[in-house]
C-alpha cells in the first residue's frame, strides 16, 4: 500500500482517461443480482421512471442511466457496492438531486445509487442536542421534527423541502445560518460512510470532544460522494431562540452595504444570525415570479439587505436592533427599512431572499457562479460581467451570504450554449483567482468545475487529494468525473 501511494502522489497520472477505458456498464445479469436482495421497487428501470433521476434541477446536466437503485439500509448499500466494486460498474449517489454543479446526476451510464428511501430519524438527545439520522432524510423534515423539541438545524437553505441532509454534507453545504453556527465541518460530530468496497465506516460519534487519532469523518464532508457514500449522520442542533426578527434594508450603493454589514457586526454581534444582501435585479425576478410578495419598502433600490437576529431575550434584542436601525438610518447609510411585524411577514421577507434562485430559473437558461471572494470586491465581478456580457443575457445579478464573504452570481441566457459558457468561462474563474478568492464557496466542485479546480488548489494539494481518492477508491467507481481534474500536473 505504501508502495502503491507513494507511486501514485508522485506520477500524477491522467485519473479521468483511465476511468473511461476500465468502467463497466450494467447488464441484465446485474439486474438479476440487485433483485435478489433489494425490494421490486427499489430497482427502477422504466425510462420514463429514470427522467428526473437522469437530470439535474436547472436542466444543465443530463445522463444516461438505465437503472436507479434506492436501497432502504446501509446493509443495502453495503451490498450494492460491493457487488459494484468487483464489477467496475459506476456508481452516483444521489439525495434530492439539488446539486447544482452536476454533481449528483450520471456523466453517462452510471448507476444512480439514490439514498431517498433512507429517511428514518435514529436518536435525538435533549440534552446534548445530537441529532442522530438517515443520510435520506430531508432537511425540511429535520427542522420540524426538530421544532418540536426546541432545537433547529444548523443550516438552513432554499431547497430544504427537496434536499437530504447526506448529499449537505456531501456537498459541506453552507446556506444562511453559517455566519451565526458555523460550517458543517463544525457541527458534525460523526458519519456512517459505505467505501467503495462495501466496509461500512462507524464513526457515527456522539461527542463533541474525542481527540483520537484522525478524524476520518471530515474527508467525507465536501467530498461529493467520490470517497465514500454517506448512510449516516451525527449532528449538532442548537436551542431554538426565544426571540426572532428579520429587517429588509435598502441602499443606494453597495458600498452602502458594506457599511451596513461593519455595523451590524458591531451593534448586533452576539444576536445576529444572518446577513443577506441581493440586488434590485434579483428582486426584480422575484416579484415578476411570486404574486403574492411585494416590495417592503416604498420606492425600489440599487440594493437590499436582509438581517436576521436570534436571541434568549426579546426586549434586548429588539433594543439593540432599533438602536443599529437609528443609527444606520440616521447616518444616512441605509435609505429605508423595515422591521417584520408578525410571522407571515418575517416568512414573506425570507421568501424574497429565498425564492431567488427559482425565479431565475424561470426565465431561461441559468449560468451560476458560486464563489468566495473579500468582501470590498464581490459585487466588482457582477458589474464586470454585466459589461462582458451587455446585452446577450436576459438578467445578470449578484446575491448572496454576504456575511461570510459568498457571492451568487447568477448569468440568465435563453438557452445554454457553449458560445454563452465561453464568455462566461474561464472569465470568471481567472477573475476570482486573482482576487485570492475561491470558485466554490458551497455549492462544490461536481462535473462543472475540475478542469478549473487548480484556481483555487495548488497542483501539490490536488495530488494529495487523487492519492486519498486512489487509496479509498482504487477502481473509481464512486461518482466518476466529478471533483478531480483528468489531467493532474
Amino acid at each position: 500500500m505504501l508502495q502503491s501511494l507513494s507511486h501514485h502522489f508522485k506520477c500524477g497520472s491522467s485519473f479521468g482517461l483511465f476511468l473511461s477505458h476500465s468502467l463497466s456498464s450494467v447488464s441484465e445479469e446485474d439486474l438479476t443480482h440487485f433483485r435478489s436482495f433489494l425490494p421490486k421497487s427499489a430497482v427502477l428501470t422504466d425510462a420514463e421512471d429514470l427522467i428526473p433521476f437522469n437530470e439535474d434541477w436547472l436542466k444543465k446536466y443530463h445522463g444516461n442511466s438505465r437503472v436507479v437503485l434506492r436501497p432502504k439500509t446501509t446493509e443495502h448499500v453495503s451490498k450494492i457496492l460491493k457487488y459494484c466494486n468487483e464489477r467496475r460498474l459506476p456508481v452516483v449517489p444521489q439525495g434530492g438531486n439539488t446539486c447544482l454543479v452536476g454533481g449528483s446526476v450520471p456523466v453517462k451510464d452510471e448507476i444512480i445509487l439514490s439514498l431517498n428511501s433512507m429517511n428514518s430519524i435514529r436518536s435525538f438527545d435533549p440534552h446534548a442536542g445530537v441529532l442522530t439520522c438517515d443520510a435520506g432524510c430531508v432537511l425540511e423534515n429535520l427542522e420540524v421534527f426538530l421544532a418540536e423539541k426546541d432545537h433547529i438545524m444548523p443550516i438552513d437553505l432554499g431547497a430544504k423541502g427537496s434536499c437530504h441532509i447526506g448529499g449537505n454534507v456531501a456537498a459541506n453545504a453552507g446556506g444562511l445560518r453559517l455566519l451565526r453556527y458555523g460550517s458543517l465541518h463544525g457541527s458534525l460530530l460523526g458519519l456512517e460512510v459505505v467505501l467503495a468496497d462495501g466496509t461500512v465506516l462507524n464513526e457515527m460519534s456522539t461527542l463533541r470532544k474525542d481527540n483520537t487519532g484522525y478524524d476520518l469523518k471530515q474527508l467525507f464532508i465536501g467530498s461529493e460522494g467520490t470517497l465514500g457514500v454517506i448512510t449516516g449522520v451525527s449532528i449538532l442542533t442548537p436551542p431554538k431562540s426565544n426571540a426572532m426578527n428579520v429587517v429588509f434594508l435598502s441602499c443606494d450603493s453597495y458600498d452602502q452595504v458594506l457599511r451596513t454589514l461593519e455595523m451590524a457586526k458591531k451593534r448586533l454581534g452576539e444576536v445576529m444570525s444572518a446577513f443577506e444582501f441581493l440586488d434590485d435585479d434579483a428582486l426584480g425576478s422575484v416579484l415578476g415570479h411570486m404574486s403574492n410578495l411585494v416590495c417592503p419598502v416604498e420606492e425600489r433600490r440599487s440594493f437590499y439587505v436582509v438581517i436576521e437576529t436570534s436571541g434568549s431575550n426579546k426586549d434586548h434584542d429588539e433594543e439593540k436592533l432599533m438602536a443599529f436601525l437609528e443609527e444606520v438610518m440616521g447616518d444616512g447609510i441605509i435609505a429605508d427599512g423595515v422591521l417584520a411585524q408578525s410571522e407571515t411577514q418575517f416568512k414573506d421577507i425570507w421568501a424574497l431572499r429565498e425564492s431567488i434562485s427559482e425565479s431565475l430559473n424561470k426565465k431561461g437558461a441559468v449560468y451560476k457562479y458560486d464563489v468566495s471572494l473579500p468582501q470590498s470586491r464581490m459585487y466588482d465581478l457582477v458589474e464586470d460581467i454585466r459589461k462582458r456580457v451587455g446585452s446577450q443575457s436576459l438578467i445578470t445579478c449578484g446575491y448572496g451570504h454576504i456575511g461570510d464573504g459568498n457571492l451568487h452570481l447568477n448569468v440568465v441566457f435563453p438557452s445554454f450554449e457553449k458560445k454563452h459558457e465561453e464568455i462566461l468561462e474561464p472569465f470568471v474563474y481567472e477573475w476570482v483567482s486573482k482576487e485570492h478568492g475561491s470558485v466554490s464557496a458551497e455549492h462544490g466542485i461536481g462535473y462543472m468545475k475540475p478542469k478549473v479546480l487548480h484556481h483555487s488548489k495548488t497542483w501539490e494539494s490536488i495530488r494529495v487529494m487523487k492519492t486519498i481518492k486512489d487509496a479509498l477508491d482504487p477502481n473509481g467507481i464512486l461518482n466518476p468525473w466529478k471533483v478531480l481534474p483528468e489531467k493532474i500536473q
